[in-house]
């Protein structure tokens, strides 16, 4: 592609020469001949220090916030948005040729893009999906680095399914990629809205900020289904060109309604309203978020043209998410859960969960990232307390933090009356809790969910959870 076809996709300033582009990227260690490279600037960086050094690896152009007086650069109001959209371009705007599904809040994201990966492929489509856990085009796996990719992974995943047949692609969307314009100029035609709790406030600052990010979402999209029972839900939509249109199961007013719901041990069972419509739903997934997500998958389903017999024929055979209310297999007389939870609201639902259906105790087991936000550390010592019978906190992704010092926040939120045991190593502190497992009772492994890592000071190493309990129960 010649440079001055790819540059129609943005407003600029510049005459660089019409060199042929091989490569669009935000990262000068990546810039090869006939790279276009974008000066980002971040916290503790600016790409703009590197300009001159990308041109001298090849670069035939680097898009600039402000002029350095290169020969080869060009102006632009947003150098993020401005790689988004060349990223688009580059890869012909592959995302205009399929049916898009943004799906974003603060929990509930994955399992509801999975499931509606799941219902699609089971009614017979081809799909993508992109999200936390993995990056699928049809059948083929793809590694997740981030939730929702930087722009020029992105567009080549949507490139790749659409030359392969795909007509569908349900997407995470986070508050953090919405506010550094992973996704500008990508029109969704259903921005889906689970719920908003309390996260990612080291890098918001506020909730409000928090909130706004995600509602960039519904300024994309056609279409917004929310969570009414949120009540954030209103201000997402409201102003936004997407029509809005709600699920809840508590209140009658709502667009989609569940009605006459039962939990269980095995999943959730209850009759959809949707419309004139009803449909029996049983998704074999326990816990009341099961509920709310199938809801959402079912709601997109329609809002699509989907027939209600269809959707939830295809729910019955979804199955559950890697890392949410994943049950361990083991030979004990007890259950081992492992769950991502690793926010006040995440957590307290998942115990909500286990606690509906139990028989015996609930050992809960969790920790709190480092270099994440801090405020929420005493609050889900206090949810872990609350709701169960034994707590033992542990690390979990400490990174550059000290692991007793996260520890000690967590552990001064609590106060209810509990039997707790503290042990920074996470490793140490999983066979603690097998240890204490009576027949009957459940063992709540939180916060890693789908990792397989512990991201310490000195660097990642490995810590497959599952691995970690076979060895144990195993002896080693």
């Amino acid at each position: 592609m010649k440079l001055y076809d790819l540059l129609c996709a943005i407003e600029y300033t510049g005459k660089p020469e019409n060199a042929v582009v091989t490569h669009v990227t935000e990262d000068s260690r990546k810039v090869v001949p006939g790279s276009v490279f974008c000066c980002v600037a971040g916290k503790g960086f600016d790409g703009h220090d590197y300009a001159a050094q990308a041109i001298e690896n090849g670069a035939v152009c680097v898009v600039v916030q402000r002029s350095l007086g290169l020969p080869c650069e060009v102006v632009v109001e947003n150098t993020r948005a401005a790689y988004a959209l060349l990223s688009a371009a580059y890869h012909g705007n592959a995302h205009e040729k399929l049916t898009l599904v943004g799906v974003t809040g603060t929990n509930g994201k994955t399992t509801t893009a999975c499931l509606l990966k799941q219902m699609f492929d089971h009614m017979g489509y081809k799909s993508g999906l992109i999200g936390t856990l993995v990056n699928m085009v049809g059948d083929v796996e793809y590694p997740a680095v981030l939730t929702t990719p930087d722009p020029w992974e992105l567009h080549s995943l949507f490139a790749e399914m659409a030359a392969t047949g795909c007509t569908h692609c349900f997407m995470e969307v986070s508050s953090q990629a919405l506010d550094q314009k992973r996704v500008e100029g990508v029109t969704f035609q259903v921005g889906v809205f689970s719920n908003l709790t309390q996260d990612h406030l080291d890098y918001h600052g506020t909730f409000e900020n928090y909130l706004l990010a995600k509602r960039q979402l519904f300024v994309q999209s056609e279409i917004g289904i929310v969570n009414l029972d949120d009540e954030a839900a209103p201000r997402m939509v409201q102003g936004t060109p997407a029509r809005p249109v709600t699920y809840s199961m508590r209140r009658d007013d709502a667009d989609y309604t569940a009605k006459e719901i039962a939990l269980n041990t095995h999943g959730v069972d209850y009759h959809l309203v949707a419309h004139s419509n009803i449909g029996r739903v049983d998704y074999r997934v326990p816990g009341a978020f099961s509920v709310y997500n199938s809801m959402a998958a079912a709601c997109t389903a329609f809002e699509l043209g989907i027939e209600l017999p269809r959707i939830t024929e295809a729910l019955t055979k979804c199955g559950g998410v890697k890392g949410r209310m994943e049950l361990v297999p083991t030979s004990t007389d007890y259950s081992v859960i492992i769950d991502y939870a690793h926010t006040p609201d995440g957590l307290e639902n998942v115990i909500t969960a286990i606690n509906q259906t139990r028989q015996g105790k609930l050992i809960t087991l969790f920790g709190c990232g480092g270099d994440r936000d801090a405020t929420k550390r005493p609050l889900m010592g206090e949810i872990a307390a609350q709701g169960s019978d034994r707590v033992v906190v542990t690390s979990d992704n400490p990174r550059s933090e000290d692991p007793q010092a996260i520890i000690d926040e967590v552990v001064a939120g609590i106060k209810s009356r509990t039997k707790l045991h503290v042990e920074p190593d996470r490793r140490a502190a999983i066979a603690y809790a097998l240890k204490k497992a009576k027949a009957g009772d459940v063992v709540l492994l939180a916060g890693k969910g789908q990792e397989t890592y512990q991201v310490l000071a000195q660097g990642s190493i490995d810590f497959d959870e599952r691995v970690i309990v076979r060895e144990i129960l195993e002896g080693r």
